[in-house]
């Protein structure tokens, strides 16, 4: 990597590459297409992808991947799709990514409709126009007739969202064919194009349920109840005293339990989002729900004691996304950053949880970065996404892409 690292810097900067006339020329085709891409991200977007069940719009990427000149389309075991276009030698490679799945469950209603310049439906920006994205460039580098030194790997990944648990970027690197690596990822998440993802959020989920035996609550008052336990480990868990820095959160963000009003509940759980930069911090967290749980069951059955019932309880694990950076000095952010200043944008760095957690934590130089134009409301029925300015991603996303693996001339 530090060989093609002084190559690059010898041969194609970004502000010698802006100049490239097939460069230019992919750049005009960003602009000329767009009413194309539009229509492109309203297809994508109409085809349901809810959590676990992303085949439909797997089909269909797989489906464009092919018609864009692709070679060996397929999908792997978990259901990623996956193609590449290959590049005049053996190496550097990069991987180029979104996600298909999104946060919506099956029967939501995905279909577009229009507000004037913005587009409203779920999933319109996250991740549609990712994908839309990892099209538009395969289509430019067709266009304007650019060979790569390296070879680009396009990948559509299922499960980057809740439950999903980084599921199908996890088994790229652990199990797929890239378990032994590769020199650079790029993963396309949501619009925008300051922001430049190089610190990995890290994030562990538990579903924690408490049992007992229930009863009516007249008749069978005194025995345990697992809504009372589970009520006292949610006070004092919300007592936590998370650090600013490093930046620590935790959530609860569904509690269930019970049949009616006037039952003892059998059974109640919840489930908790616990989310760090640092790994230690996420450590002491777990390790404090695991305390407090324990503790309210053991108080609630002593308080019930003489009624001979008993509690118990169960703390599985519902999602783990490793944490890490990749370093402000390395090679892919150097050159993420002057990319981005070439076209007069002012990139940002940031943290959040993303598909890049995984090769950012098997040390692959990775980021995240925005498609362009703008949205709100993601991850809600009111989604919206406003293209405006889109060409500007694009732009960034090829001349990234070019940078990384070298142009053939």
């Amino acid at each position: 990597m530090q060989n093609y690292a002084r190559k690059i810097e010898a041969q194609s900067t970004a502000e010698n590459l802006i100049f490239y006339p097939q460069i230019q020329q992919a750049f005009a085709f960003f602009v000329e297409a767009n009413d194309n891409f539009t229509d492109e991200l309203i297809r994508i977007c109409e085809i349901p992808a809810p959590p676990f069940k992303e085949e439909l719009r797997a089909a269909y990427i797989k489906q464009r991947f092919s018609e864009c000149g692709l070679t060996k389309v397929h999908t792997d075991a978990e259901g990623n799709v996956i193609a590449e276009r290959r590049g005049t030698s053996a190496t550097p490679d990069l991987i180029v990514s979104a996600h298909l799945d999104t946060v919506f469950p099956e029967g939501t209603d995905v279909r577009v409709k229009r507000d004037g310049r913005r587009f409203l439906a779920p999933g319109i920006a996250d991740d549609s126009c990712g994908l839309m994205s990892l099209i538009a460039l395969a289509q430019a580098l067709n266009v304007a007739q650019i060979e790569t030194a390296g070879t680009i790997y396009f990948v559509a990944t299922v499960g980057e969202e809740g439950e999903g648990n980084l599921r199908g970027v996890r088994h790229l690197f652990t199990a797929g064919e890239f378990q032994n690596g590769a020199a650079a990822f790029i993963s396309l998440d949501g619009p925008g194009v300051e922001r430049i993802t190089s610190r990995a959020l890290g994030s562990r989920r538990y579903r924690v349920t408490i049992n007992g035996p229930g009863g009516h609550s007249w008749g069978d008052f005194g025995v345990v109840n697992p809504v009372h336990a589970l009520g006292r480990a949610i006070a004092r868990f919300a007592t936590y005293a998370a650090p600013i820095s490093p930046r620590t959160s935790y959530n609860i963000g569904l509690i269930e339990g019970g049949q009616s009003v006037n039952s003892i509940p059998e059974s109640a759980s919840m489930t908790v989002d616990m989310r760090s930069t640092s790994r230690d911090e996420i450590d002491k967290l777990e390790a404090y729900l695991r305390r407090v749980i324990e503790l309210a069951v053991r108080e609630e059955n002593s308080q019930r004691a003489l009624s001979g019932t008993l509690l118990t309880y169960a703390i599985d694990a519902a999602g783990d996304r490793p944490s890490g950076e990749t370093p402000v000095a390395s090679h892919i952010v150097q050159t993420a950053m002057e990319c981005s200043r070439a076209l007069g944008i002012e990139p940002r760095l940031d943290c959040s949880s993303t598909d890049s957690n995984i090769p950012i934590s098997l040390g692959i130089p990775a980021i995240t970065i925005g498609a362009g134009g703008t949205s709100n409301h993601c991850h809600t029925l009111a989604e919206w996404y406003d293209p405006t300015g889109r060409e500007l991603g694009l732009k960034r996303l090829l001349l990234l892409t070019v940078a990384l693996t070298g142009l053939s001339v």
